[in-house]
């Protein structure tokens, strides 16, 4: 059965406990872009709690996510890195994966929302020792038929399920804050390492 996503910017738990337990899986880049969704936000945790990382985009007539143009005049890349820089420096791993996504951040410029999700997303693959096959459609894959479709489930009004409720960990700032719940992946990475794949494959 085909495994559908969206392209989402370093997704949470869920996304990516959907992708640890698929070998292969097709994000639709011919989806409609969906504002306040995570396709160019993430959440992490900070030291105020949760924190909205915002990819500004440009906007355009047809909002087809393979179309959609990432806003490069905003100084959003330095944002994004000091915020994650602030968050996980005192993290157990932050700076064994640091330099993985500092260049995505400080060094490459890219122009498409698409590519940059997937930038991130094959180094984080790789920082979980991953091997799920990624495609992209080559058109709108249409609702309903024999396909495990989470792009409308994967969504900030979505409440954690049950399987991600049980992925608990330590997290940067647990003495001064309850557990945040379903967070980016960057959280799970840099807290666990190379345990986080079996949390996510639990």
């Amino acid at each position: 059965m085909k495994t559908v996503l969206s392209s989402l910017y370093a997704g949470n738990l869920m996304y990516y406990s959907v992708l640890a337990k698929s070998s292969k899986v097709y994000i639709d880049g011919f989806e409609n872009f969906q504002k306040q969704s995570y396709r160019n936000r993430c959440v992490i945790s900070s030291p105020n709690g949760p924190l909205k990382l915002i990819i500004p985009i440009i906007r355009i007539s047809k909002n087809i996510v393979k179309d959609v143009k990432i806003d490069n005049h905003q100084n959003w890349r330095k944002i994004h890195w000091k915020s994650l820089e602030s968050s996980y420096r005192s993290s157990p791993y932050f700076e064994f994966y640091e330099e993985e996504f500092k260049p995505l951040y400080l060094e490459k410029k890219i122009e498409y929302l698409l590519d940059f999700n997937n930038q991130i997303n094959l180094v984080l693959l790789r920082c979980l020792n991953m091997e799920t096959e990624i495609s992209f459609s080559d058109s709108y894959i249409e609702k309903g038929g024999a396909i495990n479709d989470f792009r409308d489930i994967i969504h900030p009004s979505t409440k954690p399920t049950e399987t991600v409720k049980k992925m608990k960990y330590s997290q940067v700032f647990q003495e001064s804050q309850d557990f945040i719940y379903n967070l980016s992946i960057f959280d799970l990475l840099f807290n666990l390492g190379p345990l986080a794949k079996q949390l996510l494959d639990s």
